[in-house]
C-alpha cells in the first residue's frame, strides 16, 4: 500500500511539473532541469546523514563518476539515454561499495575526512589521463528529442521532463527504502551501534549499503547534470560541489526526502538570483561572485539557528502534522557517549 500511495503521489506531481513545464520558458525548464539533477544528490546524501547517522564530505566525486561513466558511454557506445542512465549509476554504486568497504571502521571526523580527501582527489584523475577525460576541456554531452514529439518541441523542456521524471523514480525508491526493514535497521544503527549490534545486525553491512545507495544517487544525478549542461569537465565537480550537497542536506532537513528538494532549490535558485542582484546593483568581477557565496553562508546559519532540522523541520514546526517531519537534526548525529561507571553499577544492580 506504500509503494502504491507513493506511486500516487509520484503520477500527480510529474503531471503537475509537465503542465507547469508547458507554461515556462526555455531558461527555467533548464533550472527546473537542474534542479531535478541535484535533487537526485541530495536525496542520496540526505538518507546516509540522515538514516545510518554517516558524515559524507565526498559525494561530489561520485557525481563525477557518474558524469563521466555516462558520457563515455555516449560519446563511444552510442547507448540509449535509459541505459547510460542505468550503467552510470551502477558505477557510481560500485565505486561507493569499493570506498564504503575501505571506510567502513572509520566514524565521525575520521569517516569525513576520508570523504574529503576523496573529494578532493578523484577529479585530478581526469588531467592525469587527459587522453581519456578530455583534461580540462572536459567531454561534450548531447541528447536529442524524440522524433515523435515534433521537430519544434523545446530541447530544455524534454531536459526538464527526463530529469524530473528520474528524479521522481528515485524518490519513490527512497522513499519505500527508508520504510523497508533496511531503513529501519539503517535507524537503529544510527540511534546507538552497540544496541544494533547486540540486536544481531549487521551494523558494517548496513553501513557500506548505505554508501552504496547515496553513490548511486550521486551517479545518477552526475550524469543527470552532464545531460543537462552538456559538459563534462572537472572544475564541476571539484570540493565546493561535495559541501555544496552537504549544506543543501543539512538546510532541508536530514533524512526527509522532500528536505532534499527544498535544499535543491536553495543550491540552485539563491546563488543565481543573488548573482543578478549584485550584477544589478553595479558588482562586477571578484566582488559579484563573492556576494553569493556570503549569503548562502548567512542562509545556512540563520536556518541552523531557527531550524535545527532544517526546512522541512521549520514547516513541521509551522504547520504540524500536516507536514513531513524530518528524521534527525544535524546535531543529533553525534553518536551517543558511553556509560559512565556510575550508571554501569546502577544497571547492573536493577538487573540483579
Amino acid at each position: 500500500m506504500t509503494l502504491l500511495r507513493h506511486l500516487a503521489v509520484a503520477i500527480i506531481v510529474a503531471l503537475v511539473l509537465a503542465g507547469v513545464s508547458i507554461q515556462l520558458g526555455g531558461y527555467r525548464d533548464y533550472q527546473m532541469a537542474e534542479v531535478a539533477a541535484y535533487v537526485t544528490a541530495v536525496a542520496g546524501l540526505t538518507l546516509l546523514l540522515g538514516l545510518s547517522g554517516q558524515i559524507s564530505v565526498g559525494n561530489g566525486a561520485f557525481m563525477a563518476v557518474g558524469s563521466y561513466g555516462g558520457a563515455l558511454l555516449m560519446l563511444h557506445l552510442n547507448w540509449p539515454l535509459e541505459f547510460v542512465f542505468l550503467a552510470a549509476t551502477v558505477i557510481a554504486a560500485a565505486g561507493g561499495a569499493v570506498f564504503g568497504i575501505a571506510a567502513a571502521r572509520l566514524r565521525g571526523p575520521y569517516l569525513a575526512g576520508a570523504t574529503l580527501m576523496l573529494a578532493v582527489a578523484l577529479p585530478t584523475l581526469a588531467d592525469q589521463y587527459a587522453g581519456v577525460f578530455g583534461g580540462d576541456q572536459g567531454l561534450s554531452t548531447s541528447i536529442t528529442t524524440p522524433a515523435f514529439l515534433g521537430a519544434t518541441f523545446p530541447p530544455t523542456r524534454w531536459l526538464a521532463w527526463v530529469t524530473c521524471a528520474c528524479a521522481l523514480i528515485t524518490l519513490v525508491l527512497l522513499a519505500n527504502l527508508g520504510r523497508s526493514r533496511i531503513g529501519r535497521s539503517w535507524r537503529a544503527v544510527r540511534d546507538d551501534e552497540v544496541a544494533a549490534s547486540l540486536s544481531g545486525l549487521n551494523v558494517a553491512r548496513l553501513q557500506i549499503l548505505a554508501f552504496v545507495v547515496s553513490a548511486a544517487c550521486a551517479g545518477l544525478g552526475g550524469v543527470l547534470l552532464a545531460v543537462v549542461t552538456g559538459i563534462v569537465a572537472p572544475g564541476a565537480y571539484t570540493l565546493t560541489l561535495s559541501i555544496g550537497l552537504l549544506t543543501a542536506a543539512v538546510v532541508g532537513g536530514l533524512g526527509s526526502l522532500l528536505g532534499a528538494v527544498w535544499g535543491s532549490l536553495v543550491l540552485v535558485l539563491v546563488p543565481t538570483y543573488l548573482t543578478n542582484v549584485a550584477a544589478s546593483h553595479g558588482l562586477s568581477g571578484a566582488a559579484s561572485s563573492s556576494v553569493p557565496i556570503a549569503a548562502y553562508g548567512v542562509v545556512l546559519i540563520v536556518v541552523m539557528l531557527a531550524f535545527p532540522a532544517g526546512i522541512q523541520g521549520g514547516l513541521r514546526r509551522l504547520f504540524g502534522p500536516a507536514a513531513p517531519a524530518a528524521a534527525v537534526p544535524f546535531n543529533a548525529l553525534r553518536r551517543r557517549r558511553p556509560a559512565t561507571e556510575h550508571e554501569e553499577e546502577g544497571l547492573h544492580e536493577k538487573t540483579t
